[in-house]
């Protein structure tokens, strides 16, 4: 075969016929993202007629139950039909057990009842199941004495856990979703739910959730932060090394064994190969986190004007569908459908 007969066989294969228009592109597009795709992350605070920005998450507050309405109305009509929601409390409402996280008039309690009221069955209304809100030391779980030292204890941990689930459950919830990362915890959230009649109440689980650098922006939106007054001064000893890929799909498939009904990976963009290896491993919907951290990251650099921030939240979301996620939380979501970049 001659140079010239080589180079014309070489050029009857374009790939760039089907990249010819945008008309041509979205007919042969292999991943997609909508609305639907998303669940709303919100943060619920006491009281009434209260919004309160969070200077690290631009864009986003705080809402007290009856300002909360007006934007899950408005989650609605821009297409996204779930909403998760997370409760803030002040600091006098704390306790070394996290008593008030299963408070019957908490705000998440409070918001869930307004809501179902409010929208019947168009929500999917999602809730945090987790202490670090609540606690004074704002860890996940409880801490105990050993003679090893003060540790997050792991066992005692989940019937205060379980409480609180349960109030979500009584108040409207369609999906809890345990953040904590207590081994053990969807099995005994499953058949504590059960056991008082809430079997259609389904489980979300941050089946793998990793110690990460991603979560700042957050723990100043909820007051989570670990508190410098104990000597357990993060959550390696519960959360997930980032070095570990096996360890993740070990997790997902207890969870899955426990009766999850759907798992998550949590962060997402340092994370989308797990989000591929735990795709690969199950079938339950996946859901992708996209973090605070993430967010803040990208509208600091388009502050800057060092990136086009419409370009590069929807190329981010996309490589959460791509790897794997069918349902991606992220605080993007709204101003992305608002402003037309998906």
């Amino acid at each position: 075969m001659t140079i010239a007969q080589r180079q014309a066989m070489q050029l009857s294969k374009r790939p760039r016929r089907l990249r010819s228009s945008a008309a041509m592109r979205e007919l042969v597009a292999e991943t997609t993202l909508s609305a639907h795709d998303f669940i709303a992350p919100f943060f619920v605070i006491p009281g009434k007629a209260i919004e309160q920005p969070i200077a690290a998450l631009p864009g986003i507050s705080r809402f007290s139950s009856d300002r909360l309405l007006a934007e899950l109305e408005h989650a609605l009509e821009l297409g996204v039909k779930a909403a998760l929601l997370f409760g803030v409390v002040p600091t006098e409402a704390k306790s070394q057990t996290g008593k008030s996280a299963a408070d019957p008039q908490g705000p998440v309690v409070s918001a869930l009842k307004a809501a179902r009221q409010a929208f019947g069955n168009d929500l999917t209304l999602l809730t945090d199941v987790c202490l670090c809100g609540y606690t004074d030391h704002g860890h996940c779980g409880l801490l105990k004495e050993t003679p090893r030292g003060w540790v997050v204890d792991n066992d005692s941990s989940l019937e205060q856990l379980a409480r609180m689930a349960l109030a979500h459950a009584e108040a409207g919830a369609d999906m809890v979703s345990p953040s904590d990362m207590m081994d053990g915890r969807v099995a005994y959230l499953r058949d504590s739910l059960d056991a008082q009649g809430h079997s259609s109440v389904g489980i979300l689980s941050y089946a793998v959730k990793y110690a990460s650098a991603f979560y700042g922006p957050f723990r100043d939106a909820a007051g989570s932060a670990p508190s410098s007054s104990v000597s357990i001064r993060d959550r390696k000893t519960y959360q997930m090394d980032p070095r570990n890929t096996r360890e993740a799909l070990r997790e997902a498939v207890l969870d899955e064994s426990e009766a999850a009904d759907m798992l998550m990976v949590k962060p997402a963009l340092p994370y989308l190969d797990i989000l591929s290896h735990v795709r690969q491993h199950s079938s339950l919907p996946l859901v992708a986190y996209n973090v605070s951290g993430e967010y803040a990251m990208i509208k600091a650099a388009a502050a800057a004007a060092a990136l086009e921030e419409a370009a590069a939240v929807k190329e981010s979301l996309i490589a959460m569908r791509r790897a794997g996620a069918d349902l991606i939380i992220s605080y993007h979501a709204l101003e992305a459908l608002e402003k037309g970049w998906i």
